[in-house]
């Protein structure tokens, strides 16, 4: 009973070598998998540059995003399994989290909401107000400037009052 045992346990672990192999040699004896996708900035606003950084990608691949178009990955040389690419962010991204998906040696990964897409702001002008003040806007800030210039008159006056006692 224990022979079977250890026959078919021998056998399995057999078998599941034999599918391995072919695949550990097709890549110089290494089973690339790409892994550890980093994207920096992690924060980014339109038309920048974003730095793709990919562990276990030897020989360089591509990564993809609705964000921006195809980008090449191009293998390090300091680095025995990481590749790097650069990738610009569409001037018409919408703000918002994007996936980046990683072709390495016939295999793929996703990292899900790897960066951030920020919105532009509209320097020189006052930021994002394009219209200037609602009439409800002056009227607010004109009543409270009101408001402050008779609190401080009602603050001297009564100050004023008490010096002649």
């Amino acid at each position: 009973m224990r022979k079977t045992r250890a026959l078919a346990a021998a056998g399995a672990a057999v078998a599941v070598l034999g599918v391995a192999a072919p695949v550990a040699v097709a890549d110089g004896g290494r089973v690339a998998n790409p892994s550890n996708i980093v994207a920096q900035p992690g924060v980014i606003a339109r038309g920048g540059q974003l730095t793709i950084t990919v562990d276990g990608c030897p020989h360089g691949g591509h990564a993809t995003s609705n964000a921006f178009q195809r980008t090449n990955l191009t293998p390090l040389n300091n680095r025995n399994d990481t590749a790097r690419g650069t990738a610009t962010i569409d001037d018409n991204a919408r703000p918002g989290p994007y996936d980046i998906t990683v072709h390495c040696s016939g295999r793929s990964l996703t990292r899900p909401a790897a960066f951030t897409v920020i919105g532009g702001v509209r320097g020189g002008i006052g930021g994002s107000s394009t219209t200037g003040a609602t009439p409800t806007d002056m009227a607010i800030g004109g009543s409270l400037v009101a408001a402050a210039v008779a609190g401080s008159g009602f603050f001297w006056m009564r100050r004023r009052a008490e010096k002649r006692i």
